[in-house]
């Protein structure tokens, strides 16, 4: 073990099992995904090369084969609860991504989701045996986040009872798909539904793409890979043309919309059950982003604890580079904000599962603030994490630009969830629309609940400049109650702006679409606003739940750095909408350098709380041990390039040269 981590672990005031227990649930929890990722880090067939020194096609291949070997161990082990699952798939796929995920995550929920129970019998057990592998074809090349947008059709023929599914233009080719590529053999597409001369808006149709045995392509079907992008070597994203392909009317799901024999359209309850796989996914994603940030904020912490650099006091030794106050403040709003992430992407999980089940019973009475909830704490929390990730690569110096640090990895693999299910800037729009729409029911005298409740005291909240100084005393900065309240009066002030100006400028005879663009950046303010004071609130209603002083303590101390740094970061919507004085804009930058000192001594043992294993940080920076510098001079003997003492090229091209001069 390094001497520095050694000394950082001793110098933490709380146990940081006890917090892995609150992270994972229960103590239980611990111990029974210790034991998962134990199993795999023990068995010989999950030993494989490091993929960073392996080229495309082979990184593919040997993603393909770990999928095989997953199945086959998780049934060997017995391993069939959703929760185990996902816990056997992060161990093995630690650094990079998995060609069945789509099957899994989307293909599977959605035909548990939309289907009847009759379609569900037929294709849940071929899809759960990997007989079938699905993916989900919604985005098209010219059509990504406007879902009415979507071109590919989907016409229903009474005279065979079946759908006709076609690409009627380039850009109505399915585009971008993980797993559509070569590891897919069935796909749910989303097409526009025709029947009887009408369309019916977009539905979910299950489309087979290949052949049961030998994977070819079947007639009619266009599909291939896209090529090489930014980050998911290992993934096949995938293009689907369609050309004219007949599929049986069963094939549509039918649990709430439907076409009958003749060609009646029954209507859903709600056009919006018909995108539940997105919201799922929305709401996972939260969780997926808290990840993220844990393993950056956990390499950079650790290494920063070990490497030595430059000087304080002249003549002194090098200090760890985590003792300077600018890495500090890099670095510890970031950890503050995988904590809270983690509280929320929590909430967002049980949340979904509690309103689907209200759902199942036929109330969706919840199901717009689902929409708006997911939609913008998706954009809300990929975006920031996506930017901590980047900021925890340049805080580790030049050595976060190698693969060996790991953040790369992270890096381009956490980059796509700011657009995918939702283009971020789009999701913050859905949000604002739920927001706009609860603001005119307070101004019409209704009552709104849930995370939008505090648009029922909107008069109240209007303050005026005499009230400035009698809230919040100075105090009162160190108390998580009073920063909720002042993230949710920010809030409020946005969301009652940008309304004003939506209804100015549709007052300005404009149609209420281009009001609605020209006030779009008002109105991404105020979800962004909105969603983060849900993160501030759900941190600080954690923090009611931990009885444990010690780690009440220092919890407290990351809630109260996240809400007051954030302050610091908006300091004019909170100076200009008379929440805070200038002079408390102040106070929270000094109690925020404050925090940074407190929490110095317990960030070690914050990110060890993550209780990431080194297979699943794969980064020499990050190691447990922090035994780096050696472990990098080994890593670095593996590139391809050192499999010879001379390279081929120097015979080829560079010897020929010399010999010329």
């Amino acid at each position: 073990m390094n001497p520095d981590l050694r000394k950082e672990r001793a110098s933490a005031s709380f146990d940081p099992e006890l917090l892995t227990h609150i992270l994972d649930g229960t103590p239980e929890r611990t111990r029974r995904r210790r034991e998962i990722e134990n199993l795999i880090l023990n068995d010989p067939d999950f030993q494989h090369e490091d993929a960073n020194f392996l080229d495309r096609t082979n990184r593919y291949e040997l993603a393909v084969k770990k999928s095989a070997d997953m199945v086959k161990k998780m049934r060997d082990f017995g391993i069939g609860d959703p929760e185990e699952i996902m816990w056997f798939k992060r161990m093995i796929f630690c650094a990079g991504v998995e060609p069945f995920s789509i099957h899994n995550s989307m293909f599977i929920p959605t035909v548990m989701n939309l289907g009847s129970t009759a379609q569900r019998e037929k294709w849940l057990t071929a899809s759960s045996g990997l007989q079938i592998i699905g993916t989900y074809a919604q985005t098209e090349m010219g059509h990504g986040s406007h879902l009415r947008g979507l071109e590919t059709t989907a016409t229903f023929d009474p005279q065979t009872q079946e759908f006709i599914l076609n690409s009627p233009t380039v850009t109505s080719i399915k585009w971008w798909p993980g797993g559509l590529g070569k590891t897919s053999n069935h796909a749910i597409v989303l097409a526009q539904l025709y029947t009887k001369g009408q369309c019916c808006g977009l539905h979910a149709f299950i489309v087979p793409l290949r052949e049961m045995g030998t994977h070819k392509p079947l007639p009619g079907i266009t599909v291939g890979d896209i090529g090489p992008k930014f980050g998911f070597n290992e993934m096949d994203n995938g293009y689907l043309k369609m050309d004219r392909v007949r599929i049986p009317r069963e094939n549509m799901l039918m649990k709430y919309a439907q076409v009958r024999p003749d060609g009646t359209y029954v209507k859903p309850l709600s056009n919006k059950l018909t995108y539940g796989t997105m919201v799922f996914v929305r709401s996972f994603l939260v969780g997926e982003a808290a990840r993220a940030l844990s393993k950056a904020c956990t390499i950079a912490i650790r290494y920063s604890a070990v490497r030595h650099q430059s000087e304080i006091r002249p003549g002194a030794a090098e200090p760890q580079i985590l003792d300077y106050q600018t890495q500090q403040y890099r670095l510890f709003p970031l950890l503050a904000t995988a904590y809270a992430f983690q509280f929320v992407g929590a909430f967002m999980k049980e949340t979904y599962h509690r309103i689907n089940m209200d759902i199942g019973q036929g109330d969706l009475s919840e199901l717009p603030e689902l929409h708006a909830l997911t939609a913008g704490i998706k954009a809300f929390t990929t975006w920031t994490s996506n930017a901590g990730i980047e900021s925890c690569r340049m805080a580790c110096g030049g050595h976060g630009y190698s693969h060996c640090s790991g953040l790369p990895n992270i890096y381009v693999n956490f980059t796509p969830s700011c657009t995918y299910e939702g283009e971020n800037t789009v999701m913050m729009l859905q949000t604002a629309r739920f927001l706009m729409k609860s603001y005119n029911h307070v101004q019409s005298g209704k009552l709104v609940g849930g995370m939008v409740a505090y648009l029922n005291d909107l008069p109240s909240q209007r303050i005026q400049p005499q009230q400035v100084a009698a809230w919040p005393a100075a105090g009162n900065l160190n108390n998580p109650p009073s920063l909720v309240e002042a993230y949710k009066l920010r809030a409020a002030r946005l969301v009652e702006t940008a309304a004003r100006n939506l209804q100015a400028e549709v007052k300005h005879r404009k149609s209420k679409e281009e009001a609605w663009n020209l006030t779009s950046v008002d109105l991404v303010r105020a979800s962004e606003a909105h969603c983060h004071y849900v993160v501030v609130k759900l941190f600080a209603e954690k923090l009611a739940q931990i009885t444990d002083k010690p780690l009440h303590a220092v919890l407290s101390n990351l809630c109260l750095l996240y809400a007051l740094h954030g302050i610091s970061e908006k300091a004019g919507d909170f100076l200009q909408g008379g929440i805070l004085t200038e002079a408390q804009v102040g106070q929270v930058n000094q109690h925020v350098k404050e925090l940074l000192m407190a929490l110095r001594p317990e960030a070690v043992a914050l990110v060890d709380a993550f209780d990431f294993q080194d297979v699943m940080l794969s980064s020499v920076l990050g190691r447990h041990d922090g035994r780096v510098y050696e472990n990098m001079f080994e890593w670095a003997k593996n590139s391809p390039l050192n499999k010879t003492e001379v390279h081929p090229s120097f015979y080829k091209h560079l010897k020929p040269l010399q010999s010329k001069l």
